[in-house]
């Protein structure tokens, strides 16, 4: 029986496959013994003693979404195979000498096959810096993966790589079409959890973000569907303690740029106290000292991005500016939006003025010229991660390499300290 090439390098319940397509099939135990207790071997979970069936059978609770993992029946891949050998980077665009030298890295990493981390600030066009190990490991014919734990991050990607490559991409998330098989795959950390041993190379974007951070699930889903004699790397703008420690030990290398594209230093946050935000927000008002800020951002024409702790105050804060600024247009996005990306496309164009946000846009979307406001930055919410990305948006394009960034707080914590410390430092790094 010929393989559906859609199969290679994937892993299958007995469910998902035919009597037939089983018979062609590589197998491997659903769960095995560790220390006297069954692990899932598709996610890597401990069984619990009551994840158990009426039909005599333990199942996977932590992975049941994928589709159901049984202790009675196997798991199922079929063999990645090479791609033709091809020529597919169109980008012809120019590295800066520091961007350059990262991509370099990059290059000699793959060869040596040493698993990198690559610590970039917010800015410095990461993207760009993986186009030539992408298409180096493509074009001899092997297959790709470029991974984050957001789907916003994964979309943007996927547009990027569209432009810039030649084959056809696979876009793999909770919603997506179903995926075919193609040597550049772009999905959310969860989907590698459909893969066995199938990619050359995978590229991991956005490593210190939720849920990938600190989720064991997901670090196995990462070691799993990479081949044996594959290699991985790590894009972050704010390392993790894992990683740093792994780069102290020497298994992970480290290459560092400090450096924004166009040269110029982030935009260092603006502390100030407003301690009546709540106050007024619940009387259906705007903080005067708020309202003040706003009014003169407003002033400059530039867009404004506003992040909000929580939904709920997101949504009341959209309210009570539509009612004191009734000449702008604003939007308010968070996980729950069903238009997230209409908006967030709207206020790129133009068409939203000020767009607020949960946490859910810290990170992988880019608008040109924008200004941030945060407001409760020393929300529990607001970790010195978040808060990095979050600054990160602003001064992003050559155009406006400047910006406003301000944090509003009422009271400063160790992680609006943090980040502007770990902002400073990378300036100082830069040498700006």
């Amino acid at each position: 029986m010929k393989v559906n090439p859609n199969y290679l390098g994937r892993l299958f319940t007995e469910e998902e496959l035919t009597e037939e397509e089983r018979q062609s099939a590589e197998k491997i135990l659903s769960m095995k013994k560790d220390k006297g207790r069954l692990v899932c071997q598709r996610c890597n979970s401990l069984i619990l003693e009551d994840w158990y069936l009426p039909i005599g059978a333990y199942y996977c609770r932590e992975c049941l979404l994928m589709k159901r993992v049984r202790s009675d029946q196997d798991l199922y891949y079929f063999p990645q195979e090479d791609f033709p050998e091809q020529d597919v980077l169109k980008w012809r665009g120019q590295l800066t000498p520091f961007q350059d030298m990262v991509s370099k890295g990059l290059l000699q990493a793959v060869d040596n096959k040493e698993e990198t981390l690559v610590h970039a600030v917010t800015g410095a066009g990461k993207t760009e810096m993986i186009y030539q190990v992408v298409a180096k490991v493509i074009n001899a014919g092997g297959a790709v993966c470029l991974a984050s734990p957001r789907i916003d991050v994964c979309l943007e990607l996927y547009k990027r790589l569209q432009n810039d490559f030649s084959c056809e991409i696979a876009l793999l998330h909770g919603e997506s079409e179903p995926y075919f098989r193609t040597p550049l795959v772009v999905a959310t950390t969860h989907q590698l959890l459909k893969f066995y041993q199938a990619f050359d190379l995978l590229i991991v974007d956005e490593v210190d973000a939720f849920p990938y951070v600190d989720n064991p699930i997901l670090y196995y889903a990462v070691k799993n569907s990479v081949k044996e004699n594959g290699m991985r790397i790590f894009l972050t703008a704010t390392s993790t303690d894992e990683l740093d420690r792994k780069v102290r030990l020497g298994e992970l290398k480290r290459l560092s740029l400090p450096r924004r594209f166009h040269g110029n230093p982030l935009i260092i946050p603006k502390p100030v106290w407003l301690s009546d935000f709540e106050r007024y927000l619940d009387k259906g008002c705007l903080s005067p000292k708020l309202k003040s800020y706003i009014d003169k951002q407003r002033s400059t024409g530039f867009p404004l991005l506003l992040f909000a702790s929580e939904i709920e105050k997101g949504e009341k804060l959209k309210e009570v500016l539509q009612k004191e600024f009734p000449h702008e247009k604003i939007g308010f996005v968070s996980s729950v939006t069903e238009d997230r990306l209409e908006q967030v496309q709207a206020f790129r164009d133009g068409g939203l003025t000020i767009l607020i946000s949960t946490t859910i846009l810290e990170r992988g979307v880019t608008f040109p010229r924008v200004d941030v406001f945060v407001v409760e930055a020393n929300h529990r919410l607001f970790t010195k991660s978040s808060l990095i990305q979050i600054g990160g948006r602003v001064g992003r394009s050559m155009d406006r390499p400047t910006g406003e960034l301000v944090f509003f707080h009422d009271g400063l914590n160790v992680s609006i300290k943090k980040a502007i410390k770990e902002i400073r430092q990378m300036n100082k790094e830069a040498d700006l």
